[in-house]
């Protein structure tokens, strides 16, 4: 038996073309996830769960802060600024040539430690208006050459510091070439402190970064010199001063660590540095300072996170009371949560 076109539209409760929208339809099957009617939380912030939230808030941010605070105090740190001071009275008008010139730039600093630190004490070097975040700067750098030997005559990033009489710079770079050279030695009773700097860089930076058959080659072989020199028979992955250079700082203010001291300075040593005055941070107006620091669970002195935890905190704290005393002194009186939602009438109902 055979249906005619007619009867299987008047079966079928529609026209052809009916049919074939049907058929090709997009709209998804029905479903709670596609409806959008999955359960889902809807908080009714009424003034007794804010004046909750924020004394809970103020109750756990202060005791954090506080305890920040006192870890970072408990960090003893000594900070000496020397670039001015080590400067000769005769060139003080003109820091630029004393710095640039022959003249010698060894200067003897003395440090009185006001109470006891532990080893390891750090040694950092920090410098101030340094804009390493700089982005012609921050550019200048090859990271493939740092890790691999084939990768040496990739240069293209690296001007102007990317050639020597037509030979590659290894490694290249401005920030490579700006590679900090002051020096510290350290004495205390007429006895070396020996200052250790092995593992003073990021593990990740020497095993991942750094190539161990990368050497260094035509460095600082250009004029003008921009600061350290590097051994060309040690590879880059083991010339720590440079990998910890390498990591450029984000801040016009940075501190880096130069090495370590594994003997426990006593309060009221005196402690006596011969440093090399060598790095150029007199035509910007730089600062240099040398920084003996130790260190907390939470790392070097930093007041910022403890301030922070107690400010919030008491803000968080002041806005309970305030809400409280308003709640209390004038209350009002609540709407009807159900008028909330866009499908349920007043009273809870459908």
């Amino acid at each position: 038996m055979s249906f005619s076109a007619t009867s299987s539209i008047a079966l079928g409760g529609g026209s052809p073309e009916a049919s074939a929208a049907k058929i090709t339809s997009k709209r998804p099957k029905y479903s709670r996830f596609t409806q959008q009617e999955l359960p889902a939380c809807k908080p009714i912030l009424t003034p007794k769960w804010v004046i909750l939230t924020f004394l809970v808030s103020g109750v756990v941010f202060i005791p954090l802060g506080a305890i920040c605070l006192f870890a970072s105090q408990g960090v003893i740190e000594i900070v000496d600024q020397y670039d001015i001071d080590c400067i000769p009275l005769s060139f003080r008008d003109n820091k630029v040539r004393y710095i640039q010139g022959l003249e010698d730039k060894r200067c003897n600093r003395t440090i009185t430690v006001t109470k006891t630190m532990k080893n390891p004490v750090y040694v950092y070097y920090q410098l101030e208006n340094y804009y390493q975040n700089h982005r012609r700067y921050v550019k200048s750098r090859q990271d493939g050459q740092l890790r691999s030997p084939k990768d040496e005559n990739d240069v293209k990033s690296c001007a102007p510091e990317d050639t020597v009489g037509g030979e590659p710079i290894v490694p290249c770079g401005l920030v490579a070439w700006s590679l900090f050279n002051d020096t510290y030695d350290f004495t205390r009773n007429n006895q070396k402190l020996s200052v250790n700097k092995k593992d003073i860089s990021w593990k990740s930076d020497r095993d991942s970064k750094f190539g161990k058959n990368v050497f260094p080659k035509n460095f600082q072989k250009g004029f003008p010199i921009g600061g350290k020199s590097l051994d060309p028979k040690i590879p880059l992955s083991e010339q720590e001063d440079l990998i910890v250079w390498m990591r450029t700082a984000a801040l016009p203010i940075f501190r880096k660590l130069y090495g370590k001291i594994d003997t426990d300075l006593e309060a009221g040593d005196t402690i006596k540095v011969l440093l090399q005055n060598n790095y150029n941070t007199y035509s910007f107006n730089g600062k240099k300072k040398l920084v003996l620091s130790t260190t907390s669970w939470l790392g070097g002195r930093n007041d910022f996170l403890g301030i922070a935890y107690l400010t919030v905190g008491s803000i968080c704290l002041s806005l309970a009371v305030f809400f409280s005393v308003l709640y209390l002194a004038k209350p009002r009186q609540l709407g009807d949560p159900s008028y909330l939602s866009w499908n349920r009438s007043a009273g809870g109902g459908r």
